[in-house]
């Protein structure tokens, strides 16, 4: 509906939509700035007319002005605008003034006006401009209702918007003929205000609460001919003197400037509509039309509103705009409950946790009203007494009873016949009758529970078997307590609870719990297999090897979280036939037997390809194919490099694998590989290799990632971590340092770790 009572809500803290609430807030945020902006640029505009400057240069004076007299910016423009328009005598001068005693100024009273004309005149819709009006402007007066009229070119007047007043009253007022009630016509044909303070005469009605409340009719004026009608309301007689006359005057005059944009209020059932405004919880009026569309809201009453954050729909506004992740549900509920002409429930939409923070309609209900109508309400915080409703209705597998030993009389809950197979109609069964109906094998614990209940005198509980008649098995629990009147048990009372779900978990739990076992035994060996086989392919080595050309190297090899899984890193170093030296680390993707017997054979492969002499690249060509051949879809990554003693060049290529660490002269940096892929991803792929001179006292680092990657952290957090913690310790031995990394690595991702130092040792000077 167009123009209607109510107000705007604050800015929700539950939205449906939790992306909507952002936009809703902006909304309304550009829609006060543009409020501002228009106050400010009508004082510029004064500004600029009585000073003759530039509406650029009138601006910043009005900043210059603000910042000299103390005042904000927009209390400023408030006190030229009203300056100006208190020189013809009807505007805001007025405002200033204390009710009853115009010579008392005050100002704070007119700038709050002067902004509310400010907010009306930039509303989107008639209805919005009269709402603001109403609670900025007329509220401090008093008044408690709002009506715009325009008039048609046949002199009717058509209502445009309205505040504070129900939409029944509304519509019973919605269209005024020529011949209207005198205070009406004599408004229009004068052009002036009728102020009827004690409300109007014997057989002159008008909207309003009462024949005696107060009530003010001001013609709307536009471009110099009145364009429509606004009656004030109070809730009784009101005294309003000339300061409030000026004020209201002054304040209706932007009402004439947004009839231009008047659409006809169309309200939906109005009786139904003011029942839903009078309900203190959300509630809406959908209008659902034949076909596949969404409904149309045609009504939300001001809890909705101030819930949703959202102003009043328009006539048109879909339910998918205002509530776009829960109109596919509410959709399919008002349907339903027009084709089946009963009310539809649901604890929640959308059933399942919003995406992000935001709040659900919690106890939906939809009612059919009429044909192509539904009515839908809902709770935006857990109504208790529904909640415990739903819970209790939940527990399906509880049924109460109650034995009267007395009367003789048995009374059975509705979900106890469905557990005992037996149909409502049938008469239930007492506690103590319930022999018939358990398993043959389960009559002596029947008999302990009612001794216990009888001669004991205490509650008790037990599991039973009952046979239902087409021969099925439940197990039902029982727990009862003794109903005791003069030291007599007089009947039971008590909780059938169905667990045979319960029962039949155990029993496969029981079933399968050697199988577990076994498995889990499997496992464990599994697991030493592949830990004995990979310390035997990679054992660790606790002392520093000295090599060809002036070498030293320590190795360590590290496996994580050894009681429950291997990993796939290898390392080698090598003395080859020609003289030269192979370092190389790698890591086989996953972790397990598999993982281990894929890294030794790349390893095994990797020493036996070196012998052949040729170049990194070459070798890691060949390994590429060896994964793809021998690994069974498993990649891994590495790093190969030869050291040539003659010239102290290191030539290496490296498939996907972290970057090789240099510390030279106590600076350590990260020597950047070629980009390229993983082996065993792509076939016949050709390698990159690059050459890095070394000097006596460099030290070389290759690694695996369990040394630096961390489950929170980026690669490159673990790296510069690495590189500064080599700096730190670039005076040590070799194997000192090896074993220094280790102890303060930071990686936590339970992987294993291989760790190559390989340091060029200083010439022995010649004697």
């Amino acid at each position: 509906m167009t123009g209607s009572a109510g107000g705007t809500g604050p800015p929700a803290d539950a939205l449906v939509d939790p992306a909507l609430v952002g936009l809703v807030a902006e909304n309304r945020w550009l829609r006060a700035r543009i409020a501002q902006r228009h106050l400010l640029d009508l004082a510029a505009g004064v500004i600029a007319g009585e000073m003759r400057l530039p509406t650029s240069d009138a601006a910043e004076h009005l900043t210059v002005l603000a910042q000299a007299t103390g005042l904000s910016v927009s209390d400023l423009a408030a006190d030229i605008v009203n300056s100006v328009a208190g020189e013809g005598g009807d505007g805001l001068s007025g405002a200033g003034s204390t009710r009853g005693d115009s010579d008392v100024e005050r100002p704070d009273e007119g700038r709050r006006v002067r902004r509310a004309a400010a907010a009306a005149e930039t509303a989107e819709t008639v209805g919005e401009a009269a709402r603001t009006l109403l609670e900025s402007g007329l509220s401090p007066w008093g008044a408690d209702s709002l009506l715009l009229w325009k008039r048609t070119d046949d002199g009717c007047l058509r209502l445009a918007g309205y505040a504070g007043v129900g939409a029944l009253e509304a519509t019973a007022w919605q269209w005024i003929p020529p011949a209207a009630p005198e205070p009406f016509r004599s408004a229009l044909a004068d052009g002036r205000p009728v102020w009827l303070e004690e409300g109007p005469g014997r057989g002159e009605p008008l909207p309003g609460p009462s024949g005696h409340a107060a009530r003010a009719l001001l013609p709307l004026r536009r471009r110099g001919r009145t364009v429509g009608l606004a009656l004030v309301g109070w809730p009784g007689p009101t005294a309003l003197d000339g300061t409030a006359r000026r004020t209201l005057v002054g304040l209706l005059e932007v009402a004439g400037t947004v009839l231009d944009t008047a659409e006809p209020v169309r309200i939906a059932v109005p009786v139904l509509v003011d029942l839903l405004d009078s309900l203190s919880h959300p509630a809406m009026l959908l209008l659902v039309r034949g076909g596949a569309g969404t409904p149309t809201v045609e009504h939300l009453n001001d809890e909705a509103v101030t819930v949703l954050g959202a102003t009043r729909p328009a006539a048109d506004a879909s339910l998918a705009r205002i509530l776009p992740l829960v109109h596919t549900g509410l959709t399919r509920m008002a349907r339903r409950a027009l084709d089946t002409l009963r009310a539809q429930r649901a604890a929640r939409l959308p059933a399942s946790p919003l995406p992000e923070e935001g709040a659900p309609l919690l106890d939906i209900r939809v009612l059919p009203v009429g044909e192509e109508r539904a009515v839908v309400l809902w709770h935006a915080v857990g109504d208790p007494g529904l909640a415990a409703a739903r819970a209790v209705g939940r527990l399906r597998s509880v049924a109460l009873f109650q034995d009267s030993l007395t009367g003789g009389e048995t009374v059975w809950s509705e979900q106890t016949y469905g557990m005992f197979g037996m149909d409502p109609d049938e008469p239930p069964v007492p506690l103590l009758g319930l022999r018939t109906r358990v398993h043959r094998d389960d009559g002596d614990i029947l008999t302990d529970l009612l001794s216990e209940l009888t001669e004991g005198q205490t509650g008790a509980q037990t599991v039973l078997r009952i046979v239902l008649p087409d021969g099925t098995v439940r197990h039902v629990r029982v727990a009862a307590e003794p109903l005791i009147a003069g030291g007599t048990v007089t009947g039971f009372a008590g909780v059938y609870q169905d667990v045979s779900a319960v029962r039949r978990t155990e029993a496969a739990l029981t079933a399968t719990f050697d199988r577990l076992t076994a498995l889990h035994d499997q496992a464990e060996t599994r697991h030493q297999l592949a830990l004995q086989l990979q310390r035997a392919i990679v054992p660790e080595v606790p002392a520093f090897q000295e090599l060809p050309g002036d070498l030293v190297v320590a190795v360590r090899y590290r496996p994580a979280a050894e009681e429950y899984r291997v990993g796939g890193d290898w390392y080698d170093v090598l003395a080859l036939p020609s003289g030269k030296v192979l370092v190389a680390v790698g890591d086989i993707a996953g972790h397990g037997i598999d993982s281990v017997t894929g890294m030794v054979a790349l390893r095994n492969a990797q020493r036996a390809l070196a012998f052949t002499g040729h170049s990194p690249r070459r070798l890691m060509g060949w390994l590429n194919e060896v994964t793809l051949r021998t690994g069974g879809g498993t990649t891994a990554t590495a790093v190969c490099a030869l050291y040539d003693p003659e010239d102290r060049g290191l030539l290496w290529s490296s498939a996907g694998h972290l970057p090789m660490l240099l510390i030279r002269e106590g600076r350590a940096r990260l020597l950047d590989p070629p980009h390229d892929i993983l082996l065993g991803a792509v076939s016949a792929f050709s390698y990159r290799e690059q050459r890095t001179g070394l000097r006596p006292g460099d030290t070389l680092l290759l690694y695996t990632d369990g040394l630096i990657e961390r489950r929170h952290d980026g690669l490159d957090e673990g790296l510069a971590r690495l590189a500064a913690e080599a700096e730190r310790l670039a005076d040590l031995a070799p194997d000192l340092l090896v074993d220094e990394l280790l102890s303060t690595a930071t990686g936590d991702t339970d992987d294993d770790t291989s760790i190559v130092v390989v340091r060029v040792l200083e010439p022995p000077r010649s004697r």
